[in-house]
């Protein structure tokens, strides 16, 4: 199995960013892969997406839903998407999350006011 299927098969992801201190921080989110990235969603204004404004560096790992990891952590590196890329990957989540996916979007939207952002991370 190669790495980007080791990384997307299950249904989170553990992604570790960093703070200005280099301390890591560890948040499992549910993932989809395109080609040769790995996508993520989160609110635009979340602590990651802070984190990751400073330290595009990351750590991938399977994990369960707690964050517990299942496998290695590999590093990779993350880039923030625009507009219209965020709301496509938005639509591969809610597609391969099912139900589940579309109310935790919806959910999402309603309660960030600032909505939500795709990630592309490329591991190494």
């Amino acid at each position: 199995m190669d790495e980007l299927t080791r990384l997307s098969s299950g249904k989170y992801l553990s992604l570790t960013t960093f703070r200005k201190t280099g301390d890591p921080v560890a948040t499992p989110v549910w993932v989809v892969r395109e080609g040769d990235h790995l996508y993520v969603t989160t609110q635009r204004d979340s602590g990651k997406v802070k984190r990751l404004r400073n330290n595009p560096d990351v750590l991938l790992a399977p994990c369960d839903m707690r964050g517990n990891l299942t496998g290695e952590q590999v590093p990779g590196t993350a880039v923030l998407l625009d507009e219209d890329e965020s709301r496509r990957i938005e639509s591969l989540v809610k597609k391969r999350y099912g139900l589940v996916g579309k109310v935790m979007t919806l959910a999402s939207s309603i309660r960030g006011s600032a909505g939500s952002i795709g990630i592309e991370i490329t591991p190494e």
